[in-house]
């Protein structure tokens, strides 16, 4: 695999692995980069008959730390808006819901993947 030369361009390979990851693991994608005032959901999928915000996390290297590390207290709240906004746009009120994070370490050849199901709270 090539690595890629900007963080832009690892966040782009890194959710098109993500996504290719979380089919196999039996999630079924909803809807991609969904757009809200309070910013952008990177997935939203259905796992076991529960509604999944997803947000992937991809790194090169760990200089700056794992990518699951990425998500602050300031991220987590940004989320929690974004998943509201949707579960309201969408009339999911009684849905149950919760927030993934998906790591994604790109190597060399190939990457390594790190979910944590219920990742925080919502």
């Amino acid at each position: 695999m090539t690595q890629p030369k900007s963080s832009r361009e690892t966040g782009v390979l890194g959710e098109k692995l993500g996504e290719e990851y979380l089919k196999k693991a039996g999630y079924k994608i909803i809807a991609r980069n969904v757009r809200s005032p309070f910013g952008e959901i990177d997935i939203v999928a259905e796992h076991q008959k529960t509604l999944v915000f997803i947000e992937i996390k991809a790194r090169r290297n760990q200089i700056f730390g794992l990518p699951e590390e990425a998500v602050g207290q300031n991220k987590k709240e940004r989320l929690r808006r974004l998943g509201e906004w949707y579960l309201a746009q969408n009339r999911k009120f009684n849905s149950p819901a919760r927030f993934d994070v998906l790591a994604v370490e790109l190597k060399t050849v190939g990457a390594e993947f790190r979910l944590i199901q219920n990742a925080f709270e919502f």
